[in-house]
């Protein structure tokens, strides 16, 4: 397929997205249900507990978040009641929503349940090492950090729907891969829109690309921005870590990222495995 033709499929992607033409996914119904309770003001622990309780995965989930060396108290966290208690529900109701997602990260066709299942594997490994960092350097929420990571790949999601209704595309996969880089951003951020997510969240699948921006504060793209430049520092060889203003607003030396927490890395990528 030649790069005329990726151009030009891209260019449908982006088309389809700005005439509200592509149909964009809907967010999981535990997170609505999750969502649902964290809006109510009047909802109480219980209520929650309820909810997640009534799907065993994410309850195991919830519970081995709680344990990680990121949220880790004095006593192992043995049910969901627990922690509760530890995460809080603003917290447990965000690490929810997020987690619940991963359901979305599968297909029919065995090459792009592949390749959703990498997306997710690697959204989940950022997300952990956002909530390092954010707990490490700033007094941004690290809910919302694990959030910012776990969603700044979201984008993928329709392209890859498009791709199986195309099937020449899953047969060439440098340009599937060159699509994917050039219209995830813009879709992810439709995305996050429509599903109503705080703005500052909303942004992140384009901001965190944009190695240059200059905003006036740090903010949770800059987080998934260094953390995704920590993870595969292979792929980004050619850039100077030290010009990339990301850095200069967490307060974070770009050669050495991780500073005294270097021993949680594989912790808090794994988190949410």
């Amino acid at each position: 397929m030649s790069t005329t033709l990726a151009e030009k499929v891209a260019h449908a992607i982006t088309e389809a997205i700005e005439a509200d033409e592509l149909v964009l996914p809907t967010m999981p119904e535990m997170a609505l249900k999750v969502r649902e309770v964290a809006d109510n003001p009047n909802a109480s622990v219980k209520q929650l507990a309820n909810v997640i309780g009534s799907d065993a995965a994410l309850t195991a989930r919830i519970i081995k978040v709680a344990n990680s060396a990121l949220y880790r108290g004095a006593v192992e966290i043995q049910d969901l009641n627990m922690a509760l208690m530890r995460l809080g529900m603003t917290t447990t109701c965000t690490l929810a929503t997020g987690l619940a997602m991963e359901q979305m990260f599968q297909a029919t066709t065995d090459m792009v349940d592949k390749r959703l299942r990498q997306t997710w594997q690697v959204s989940s490994e950022i997300a952990g090492l956002c909530t390092l960092l954010c707990k490490q350097y700033t007094r941004l929420k690290p809910d919302q950090a694990t959030l910012a990571g776990l969603v700044h790949k979201i984008g993928v999601l329709p392209i890859l729907s498009y791709a199986e209704d195309h099937p020449a595309l899953l047969k060439d996969s440098i340009t599937l891969d060159s699509i994917i880089k050039a219209t995830h951003p813009s879709i992810g951020v439709k995305i996050l829109t429509a599903w109503d997510f705080p703005k500052e969240i909303q942004k992140v699948p384009a901001a965190h690309l944009h190695f240059a921006r200059k905003v006036p504060q740090a903010d949770y793209a800059d987080l998934v921005t260094v953390a995704l430049l920590e993870a595969q520092k292979d792929q980004f060889s050619n850039l100077d870590y030290g010009a990339i203003p990301a850095f200069e607003r967490l307060g974070i030396d770009p050669d050495n990222v991780l500073g005294n927490n270097g021993d949680h890395l594989s912790s808090a990528m794994g988190m949410l495995q």
